[in-house]
C-alpha cells in the first residue's frame, strides 16, 4: 500500500497553514480522501501541549520545549495520523517532526540527530514521506505573520538559524524534501506544491 504522508515546513509566516489546506482541496478534488492535521495539536492532548508551547508570556526550557512538541506529535501520530495512513487515506500536515528537527535540533542547538531519535521513539515509523519546504527570507516571514506566538517572538536571529538548519536537512535528504519558493505568489506556491505531491503519489 502507498502511504501518502506529506508536511509542509518553513519558518514562521512561509504561509505553511495557507498552503497547506489549499493542496489538501486540490487532492481532494482530484479524488483523494484527505485528512489535514496540524502540529503541535491535532488530539486533546496535542492541543493542550500546543498552548503551553505557544502561549505568549511562557517560560520552556529548550529540552522542555523539544520534548513537548515530541509528546505532541507522539500521540497525534498514534491518534490520528498513523490510524489514517493504515485506512488508505491521505494526510497533509502543517508542520511535523521537520519542525522539531529544525527548531530545536537546529536554532536551539541541541543537535538535530539528538532531536531525531527522541522522536523517532515516539513516532512509531509514522514519519512523512514528502516534506515541502515553503523557502521565504525569516525577515520577509515575520513580516506578515497574522499572529504573535511565544517561538516568533524570539526574533529574527532565531528564524535566521531555522532557515540555515532547513536548508541543511534539504540539502541532506534530496529524495524526502523539495523546496518550493514562497515569495512567489500563492496560487504559483499552491500549483508547485500540487505538482511535487503528484509526482510522487
Amino acid at each position: 500500500m502507498t502511504r501518502r504522508y506529506v508536511a509542509f515546513e518553513g519558518v514562521d509566516g512561509a504561509g505553511k497553514t495557507t498552503v497547506a489546506a489549499l493542496v489538501a482541496e486540490q487532492l481532494a478534488a482530484r479524488g483523494f480522501d484527505v485528512l489535514t492535521v496540524r502540529e503541535p495539536g491535532g488530539t486533546p492532548t496535542g492541543e493542550a501541549i500546543r498552548g503551553i508551547l505557544l502561549g505568549l508570556g511562557g517560560v520552556v526550557s529548550d529540552w522542555a520545549e523539544a520534548l513537548l512538541f515530541a509528546a505532541a506529535r507522539s500521540q497525534l501520530a498514534a491518534e490520528v495520523v498513523g490510524p489514517a495512513l493504515e485506512a488508505g487515506r491521505a494526510v497533509v500536515s502543517d508542520r511535523s517532526v521537520y519542525s522539531s528537527l529544525a527548531y530545536q535540533g537546529g536554532a536551539r542547538g541541541l543537535g538535530i540527530e539528538a532531536v531525531r531519535r527522541v522522536n523517532e521513539a515516539g513516532l512509531g515509523g509514522v514519519w512523512p514521506e514528502l516534506v515541502v519546504l515553503l523557502r521565504v527570507d525569516p525577515e520577509h516571514g515575520l513580516a506578515r505573520e497574522a499572529e504573535a506566538d511565544r517561538i516568533s517572538t524570539a526574533g529574527l536571529a532565531l528564524q535566521a538559524r531555522v532557515a540555515e538548519a532547513y536548508d541543511r536537512l534539504a540539502a541532506a535528504e534530496p529524495e524526502r524534501i523539495v523546496v518550493v519558493d514562497a515569495a512567489a505568489g500563492l496560487e504559483a506556491v499552491v500549483v508547485a506544491s500540487v505538482a511535487e505531491v503528484l509526482r510522487r503519489w
